[in-house]
Parts: structure tokens; C-alpha cells; sequence
């Protein structure tokens, strides 16, 4: 490891001011489902539980968009887009606890948003967080955030808009709202942290979740604060994949429990799908995968409001690797906002 990967300074300056009081929020979780079971599931639980966990996980019924264009599929690989929503519900939204509606008009906005293709040899992931602040076009609402998308429409507008905005087409979606995030956290012990100065903090879920809410201390503001979302996921994936709780059966059936308890995935996601693409990456560790947020000019201000610009040639270029699965030589031909080995 080269000395500025372990500074967490990401490797693009971005120039994003923080802008107001930041408020907790949710991290993406809903990739555990789908790259963390397999090394669960393969630690010794037998195929009783690899079948029967994949089949509690909850179903979205109408995820995707109907009557909007939809992109052709990548070439050798596929696309997930994950998904992490504040909520105003005092009770879960997401999963198999969900107690309150998961889309509501204006009531929940999708606070992370991450882009992930998974090559079709199961070799890695790419992560990509678009920012919340990111302003775009939203099909029949004009120019707005992207998080307005989901406030407006559910799943269904903020494919649309993705699929519009990237011209990647979204195989499959999954969701967790900040319930999820921190019943999660508990469920796994809490997370030891990896800062900047190298040291190790513990953080249980509300102070995980204060962690990945804030931006305004940070120098790239939202870019920062994805990268800090990216950096809790990676950790939670470490410490899953290698704990003890692995010899554990009890905490293993506990997590799991969490896991489907506090996640949901689209309809067309099935069992048999689920399961072959756990098995086929039970190898995949988190050191496996690469994080980046997307190539962005700046802020401004749009209508009042504090917006993120995407660069939108650097953008066509990364999700042009995206669709042709070429990610590997994207990487080593452009310079991006990875994240490195620690975050502020």
C-alpha cells in the first residue's frame, strides 16, 4: 500500500462545500445480501440455510418502471442499483420487519445511491455512489435532485431516472432505510472504524449512523460522506467475512436473521438468481471490489438550492466500461475519486 492510499484523501479534489446541518443517515446496506452471504453461507451452515435465507429476503412488487425506455443489457456482466433511504417512518420500511409503506409521496428521499456491476466471471464488484445532490433531469418533473427522484416516485422514477441519466440499464434493486442500517450495525457487534490517522474506532449503530450523516466538517462535503459510506460498508463486509461469529452458529443465524429482517430487493430478483449469484461469489472479499464516486465538475446553485454538477463526459466514459464490462482497463486508462484505504 502506497502511502497516500492510506491517508483517505480520495484522489480527485471536487471542490463540494458542505452546506447545512447534517442530519443521521443511512448507509447502503443491501449489497451484504447480495456479495456477504455467500461467505456466510459456505462457513458451515449447509445448503438448508443457503436455500432457506435467500427465500425470506422481501420482494418489492412493482419496481420497475413501465411505459419509459429501457437501455440493453451490459455486455458480460450485470447491474445493481443499490439503495439507502431517510425515511420520517417511525417504524421499518424495508424488509421482512416492515411495518410502514416503503414509498410514500414526499415522505422518504434516497439518500445513497450506488451503482454496482458484477463482471459475469464473479471476480469483483465496482461501486459507484451517485450523489444525492446530483441535479439532473427527472422524467416529467423537470430538472432536480436526484434524491427528489425517489421522493416523488419510489422505485420506479429513480430507475427511470438512473437508466436515463447513465444509459445502464438496472437488472436488479435493493433498499434499506436507516431502521435497517442500524438494527444491522447492532446485530454484527458494531464496526471498528479505520481513520485517517490509522487508528481503529468502535461505533455502534447510532454513532455509525452519525458517522456516515456528516459533511459539513468534511472538505468535499456529499463526495466525502459517500466515501465514508463506502468505507462503513467495506468494513461491515471485512468483519462479517472474518469474524468469529463464522464459527458462531447462533450469531451466524442472528446476522442472517438481520440481514432479511432489514432488506428489500425487487420482484424479479428470484430465489434461483439470488442463490446462484451468492454461490458464484463466495470468493469475493472486500478488498476484491473497487469504490468511486462518479467524475462530478463542481457544486452551484440551481433555484435556490446547493447542487452537485456531474461532468457528463467523464460520466459517459465510465458507464460506456459499465455497459461494455470493461471496467479493469477503465480503471487503469482514468484517474477517479476512489476510495482508499482509510476516510475521514
Amino acid at each position: 500500500m502506497s502511502t497516500s492510499e492510506a491517508t483517505g484523501e480520495s484522489e480527485a479534489a471536487s471542490g463540494v462545500r458542505p452546506r447545512r446541518r447534517p442530519r443521521p443517515r443511512t448507509v447502503l446496506l443491501a449489497a451484504l445480501a447480495l456479495l456477504v452471504a455467500a461467505g456466510l453461507l459456505t462457513a458451515g451452515t449447509g445448503y438448508w440455510a443457503y436455500e432457506h435465507y435467500t427465500g425470506r429476503v422481501q420482494r418489492i412488487p412493482r419496481t420497475f418502471p413501465t411505459n419509459a425506455p429501457v437501455p440493453p443489457p451490459s455486455r458480460g456482466g450485470s447491474n445493481y442499483l443499490l439503495v439507502g433511504i431517510d425515511t420520517r417512518s417511525p417504524v421499518a420500511t424495508t424488509g421482512n420487519d416492515a411495518k410502514g409503506a416503503l414509498w410514500k409521496y414526499g415522505d422518504q428521499r434516497s439518500d445513497a445511491m450506488m451503482l454496482v456491476h458484477i463482471p459475469d466471471d464473479r471476480s469483483t464488484a465496482y461501486v459507484v455512489s451517485l450523489p444525492r445532490d446530483s441535479w439532473v433531469e427527472i422524467p416529467g418533473h423537470g430538472r432536480a435532485k436526484l434524491n427528489a427522484a425517489y421522493s416523488w416516485g419510489g422505485p420506479p422514477l429513480l430507475i427511470d431516472t438512473v437508466q436515463r441519466l447513465t444509459a445502464v440499464r438496472v437488472d436488479h434493486f435493493a433498499v434499506i432505510d436507516w431502521n435497517g442500517f442500524r438494527k444491522l450495525t447492532d446485530a454484527v457487534g458494531g464496526v471498528d472504524m479505520l481513520m485517517p490517522d490509522g487508528e481503529r474506532r468502535h461505533m455502534n449503530g447510532e454513532q455509525a449512523l452519525a458517522y456516515v450523516g456528516e459533511r459539513k466538517s468534511l472538505p468535499n462535503g456529499d463526495l466525502d460522506r459517500a466515501h465514508r459510506q463506502q468505507n462503513y460498508l467495506r468494513t461491515v463486509l471485512e468483519k462479517v467475512t472474518a469474524s468469529a461469529s463464522l464459527g458462531d452458529p447462533l450469531r451466524l443465524k442472528e446476522t442472517l436473521d438481520i440481514f432479511t429482517d432489514t432488506i428489500s430487493v425487487d420482484e424479479r430478483f428470484t430465489d434461483t438468481d439470488m442463490r446462484e449469484l451468492v454461490w458464484e461469489m463466495k470468493g469475493v472479499r472486500a478488498g476484491d471490489m473497487t469504490f468511486m464516486n462518479a467524475p462530478v465538475k463542481g457544486t452551484g446553485t440551481e433555484k435556490g438550492q446547493s447542487v452537485v454538477h456531474l461532468d457528463a463526459a467523464a460520466c459517459a466514459e465510465l458507464w460506456t466500461a459499465f455497459k461494455e464490462s470493461t471496467m479493469a482497463a477503465y480503471l487503469a486508462g482514468h484517474r477517479v475519486d476512489r476510495l482508499r484505504a482509510a476516510t475521514n
